[in-house]
């Protein structure tokens, strides 16, 4: 084995140094490129390493390309304005200054193609490597621009490569999310977030046309990804980072416009948000909309739509459109016809289960908080929670219990579900209508609040508790319900264990030893287990 060893090691010192040497090799030759002409030809070389299959080769490639063609563009020894095709270029036609010009900005067109194509790498590190040589050649590219400007809206702006750069990220087969995270650095800089969210735009329409539309995981993810990670200024004043420094003259650009970053964000998202997004999609995009969309678009109304027919496809994600419904009922005066009604529709038995509930109870506070509200629909609202409540784990029903009452408190009308004498005299049939989806003829008011009698014999005594309330004339002050929101069972647990007498120590139990498997000791022999069946000392 030790002779074994010993080679690896030497193969590994052996792979160190061939790497250590073609790095000073390639950083030789870029300083031979820079210092003289006559060695143009040896860029071909660092080309060849970047398509090399070793990692650390292309790693080194990269850095040698990026300080060779930042430095030839500093020095504005790449052509610039149409470039013509290699077999077009001849001494007969252009100078030998052009034509050094022309062969050298060949070689940077085919270096910014290997390095685009390099964004697909099986390395991670070679990506990431090759996506910031790129965003380093737009920077130079801005300063010292390639083509004849006409000073058009985009002044010097790099878009095209941009643009590349975008529809590179946005992989139909790769999750390219830890990419893209190492991409939010760029979007920070106002110009570099502007086109983004330009060339974002166009490719979705690009591609979903193309599609006609198809679902397209990947995609979708990727593009959620990106547009996710884009951080809005909220003042103009803001808008001071900028990749590309444009002159003061040129202070018309769009890309320093406020406004105009917020028509782009805005087009951006519509954009993604008119295709068929998965269910998943939909939820991810509803958990941010109220706090990291709605607020920088120039027109949060124009996400009506979306919204409404986000709330018709039910379940979860019903429950996280009321975010976006709430802010632009809210602040943007949206008139929702039959809301109430499509919300008491929310209440089913999963919604005292899902994920978002802390979320939509949230929503159904600030919904129902209102005094004006018509007492058959409060009525209807606190009956059809009491009904969920008979199926409700612990933790739910510590929410729900406090919010029944609440709703009383406000609403005084209702009292007559708490103090309707002829509901405990006997059993009789309870006129309330559960599947009724219209809270006028649900027949509530005709009720009452039975179920909360039921669960005052709860076997979690807090939920017993809490049940009782209802026994008592009710205060004035409302119970507040944020801290039971987020209750799980692990906290309840922990909560009940910390209630009893830490000098104690032991949590109170009450059984019968058991003498046989499934009888207990206190006999009533002869059980057919018992017979069978015994626990061993």
């Amino acid at each position: 084995m030790a002779p074994t060893m010993k080679r690896n090691v030497s193969s590994e010192k052996t792979a160190e140094d061939s790497s250590k040497r073609q790095k000073i090799d390639l950083e030789c030759t870029v300083v031979r490129i820079v210092d003289s002409r006559k060695h143009a030809n040896d860029v071909f070389d660092v080309l060849e390493c970047l398509q090399t299959e070793k990692e650390k080769n292309v790693i080194d490639a990269i850095g040698a390309c990026s300080k060779l063609f930042c430095t030839l563009l500093e020095r504005r020894d790449l052509f610039v304005g149409k470039l013509p095709s290699e077999e077009e270029t001849s001494a007969d036609k252009h100078s030998a200054e052009d034509m050094y010009r022309m062969f050298m900005r060949h070689r940077y067109n085919s270096c910014v193609e290997m390095l685009l194509d390099h964004l697909h790498h099986n390395s991670h590190q070679v990506k990431e490597n090759a996506l910031c040589a790129l965003m380093k050649f737009a920077g130079a590219v801005g300063q010292h621009p390639l083509e004849d400007l006409d000073w058009s809206e985009h002044y010097s702006f790099p878009r095209e490569l941009i643009q590349a750069v975008v529809e590179r990220l946005l992989s139909k087969t790769e999750d390219n999310s830890l990419l893209i995270s190492r991409y939010q650095e760029f979007l920070e800089m106002e110009d570099v977030r502007y086109y983004v969210m330009s060339s974002l735009r166009e490719n979705i329409a690009l591609v979903m046309d193309k599609n006609k539309g198809a679902l397209m995981p990947i995609y979708q993810s990727n593009v959620f990804t990106l547009m996710s990670n884009i951080n809005m200024p909220s003042q103009e004043a803001e808008l001071t980072n900028f990749l590309v420094k444009q002159e003061a003259k040129h202070e018309d650009w769009k890309a320093a416009k406020l406004n105009e970053h917020k028509r782009a964000f805005e087009k951006m998202w519509l954009g993604f948000l008119k295709y068929k997004l998965p269910n998943s999609m939909y939820k991810k995009v509803l958990v941010i909309l109220h706090d990291s969309i709605l607020p920088h678009m120039s027109k949060p109304t124009l996400m009506i739509d979306f919204l409404t027919a986000a709330y018709e496809v039910g379940g979860a994600i019903s429950l996280l459109a009321l975010n976006g419904l709430f802010v632009l009922m809210h602040q943007h005066n949206l008139d929702y016809p039959d809301f109430y009604q499509k919300l008491y529709n929310l209440l089913e038995p999963s919604v005292l289960h899902v994920k978002y509930r802390a979320r939509f109870f949230h929503l159904a506070n600030l919904f129902l908080s209102s005094s004006h509200l018509p007492v058959y629909l409060v009525a209807a609202f606190a009956k059809r929670l009491a009904r969920l409540a008979l199926t409700a784990p612990p933790t739910g029903l510590l929410m729900v219990l406090p919010f029944i009452n609440n709703l009383i408190r406000r609403h005084p009308s209702c009292r007559v579900l708490i103090h309707r004498p002829s509901a405990s005299d006997e059993p009789c049939e309870d006129p309330y209508l559960m599947n009724e989806e219209d809270p006028a003829q649900s027949r509530a008011l005709e009720s009452s609040l039975w179920e909360l009698k039921s669960l005052q014999k709860h076997y979690h005594p807090d939920v017993a508790k809490a049940a009782m309330a209802i026994n008592t004339p009710l205060s004035t002050l409302e119970d507040d319900i944020d801290e039971l929101l987020e209750l799980t069972n692990y906290e309840l647990m922990e909560r009940d264990l910390k209630q009893n007498d830490p000098k104690d120590g032991v949590v109170p139990l009450e059984f019968e030893p058991a003498t046989h498997l499934l009888q207990g000791g206190g006999g009533g022999g002869g059980a057919v287990l018992g017979q069978h069946f015994g626990l061993l000392a």
